[in-house]
Parts: C-alpha cells; sequence; structure tokens
C-alpha cells in the first residue's frame, strides 16, 4: 500500500519585477510504502523542502500529482494522521515544551487525559525531562529539535515526515534519533526524511531517492543502487623480520598505492586480482597478512556521482 506517492510533480516559482522563473522541482515521481523509511537525499538547493511543502499541502504543484495516506496532498483529514518536523521549526517561545505539546494536542483533538499522558511519554522519549517548564526561547538548537520531533509525534500520525531532523544534535542526540525512527517502523509507521547525512541515511534507510537540481536521480533500495562490485581492496601486512627492507622494495614495485600507518604496511589497488597476488606474494615471501578489506560502493560515492553528473 502506498502511504505517499509523486506523480511527474514540477513546482516552478516566478520571482521578483523581472518575473524571472525558476523550475525548483522537474518532473519526479516516487512512491513510499507502508512501514518503510524513506530518506529523500540531495545537496542543498536540490528541491527536497520544496517537495515536502507540497507533499504538506503548504505550497501548491505547478503541474503533477501528489497523493498522501490516499489522499490529496493538503487534505484536512490526511494531515491529522501524519506529523511534520520543517527544517528550520518555529515555536512560540514563551511557551514551555509541555505547553507546546498540550497546544499540539488540542489541535489533534485529544482529550485532557490522553494529552496529559501523551506529553509525559513524548518529553522523556526525547530527552527532554531535564527542561521542566523552562521557556523555548532558552533552549539550545538541539533542544529545540527534539522539542519538534516530540510535536510531530503528538497525534500518534501513520505518517511522519521529517525535513532534516538530525540536524542540531550532537552524537547521542542523533543515535537517539535513529532510535526513535527505528522504533516508529517497527510500531508500523512509515517515516520519510530528507537529509544530506549520508552516514545516517546508510543506517535507516529501507530506500532512498537522491534529487539533484529538482530532478530524481535515482530510487529504490539501497542493495540495489549501490555497485555490489569490488572496487579496490586494502591490504594491511608486515614483511619478515629478516630481509624485510628488501622483501618491503620489491613488493612496493607491484602495481598499487602504498604507505605505513600505525597498523602497518598497507597496499592499495582498484584491481581486486593485483590485490590477490600481492597477498600471494607476501606470503611467499614470509610475510605476514593482517587485514584484507575489499570496498565497495558507498552511499556518498552514489551521491557525489549523482551530483556531479547534475553539474555535467
Amino acid at each position: 500500500m502506498s502511504i505517499l506517492e509523486v506523480q511527474d510533480l514540477r513546482k516552478t516559482f516566478t520571482r521578483g519585477l523581472s518575473r524571472r522563473k525558476t523550475e525548483a522541482v522537474r518532473g519526479i515521481s516516487f512512491r513510499v510504502e507502508k512501514g518503510q523509511i524513506f530518506g529523500f537525499l540531495g545537496p542543498n538547493g536540490a528541491g527536497k523542502t520544496t517537495t515536502i511543502k507540497i507533499l504538506m499541502g503548504l505550497i501548491f504543484p505547478t503541474a503533477g500529482t501528489a497523493s498522501v495516506l490516499g489522499a490529496p496532498a493538503g487534505d484536512r483529514e490526511a494531515k491529522a494522521r501524519l506529523g511534520y518536523l520543517p527544517e528550520n521549526p518555529y515555536f512560540y517561545d514563551y511557551l514551555s515544551a509541555p505547553e507546546l505539546l498540550d497546544m499540539v494536542g488540542r489541535i489533534y483533538g485529544l482529550d485532557r487525559a490522553a494529552r496529559r499522558r501523551r506529553i509525559g511519554e513524548l518529553i522523556e522519549r526525547v530527552g527532554l525531562g531535564h527542561a521542566g517548564k523552562r521557556p523555548l526561547r532558552s533552549f539550545s538548537k538541539g533542544m529545540l529539535q527534539r522539542a519538534g520531533l516530540a510535536q510531530a509525534l503528538m497525534g500518534d500520525p501513520e505518517l511522519v515526515v521529517l525535513d532534516e531532523p538530525l540536524s542540531g544534535l550532537d552524537p547521542l542526540g542523533r543515535k537517539e534519533v535513529r532510535d526513535l525512527i527505528f522504533e516508529l517502523r517497527d510500531a508500523g509507521k512509515t517515516v520519510f526524511f530528507c537529509t544530506h547525512i549520508l552516514a545516517d541515511a546508510s543506517m535507516l534507510c529501507d530506500r532512498v531517492g537522491i534529487i539533484v537540481k529538482g530532478e530524481l536521480r535515482d530510487v529504490g533500495p539501497l542493495g540495489e543502487l549501490l555497485s555490489p562490485k569490488v572496487q579496490s581492496v586494502e591490504v594491511v601486512w608486515a614483511p619478515p623480520a629478516a630481509d624485510a627492507d628488501a622483501v618491503r622494495a620489491a613488493l612496493r614495485e607491484r602495481e598499487g598505492e602504498h604507505e605505513t600507518t600505525s597498523e602497518g604496511e598497507v597496499m592499495r589497488t582498484r584491481d581486486p586480482s593485483a590485490g590477490h597476488a600481492f597477498v600471494a606474494a607476501v606470503v611467499e615471501r614470509g610475510g605476514v597478512i593482517h587485514a584484507v578489506n575489499p570496498h565497495r560502493q558507498s552511499l556518498e560515492e552514489l551521491f557525489v556521482h549523482e551530483a556531479l553528473e547534475g553539474d555535467a
């Protein structure tokens, strides 16, 4: 079942007296299935936030369609079943976190008992129990991000849309948010989030979409998008105690890059067969192999490749 679906979506902005047109989103199509964590990835200015604002009904597309929870984007009933954290959330800064969540709970139509119970759960879950009744104006950026996550979850939504949810968080906070996203998926929720922190996307996502200059370059499971081929090999080794310099010199003449690190001698090559031959030569000469590390394409490499192609 598609929780979120976009078909040939386009958005053009007209700016200033010159009426200059900027095409922010250029005919993108994708879908997000129920229970998935979907990462929407792209460099700054790629069209991620514009797409999310269309999905939330905050702006209207120039062309194409977008549906959320089976209804057109912006549908009032669908909005009641989702939670949203914008990239730069603004809250009434004189409120405390519990007061903010109480206000959001009222908007969702929760009764007083349900609001109190939900507020208590979420304040502790996002790590704001120590903040007490401090006003939001005294919060750090990371604390405001935690408060934003809590308000997005106040209505126990089926779909959670997060725009840069890990922004401003320290390493512990990022881990806690990643754990929370996994908990949401385990509870049957669907999470759609955009980010440029690729390490987090690699750990979290069931599927990703990569958008560059308003165009969707790749979409699918990470395992299908990334090349499974071994692209390079790193060998960590040590020469034999006898004639170490001679052995080291002989092996360094082989194809590849060589350096000495705290872990030992290291040889790197983009040719897997050359790596295998090097290992055999080290063993034949009485050396020791500490590690052989094959390298496959990473999400970061795929992302950079698509971004560079977009600039070509």
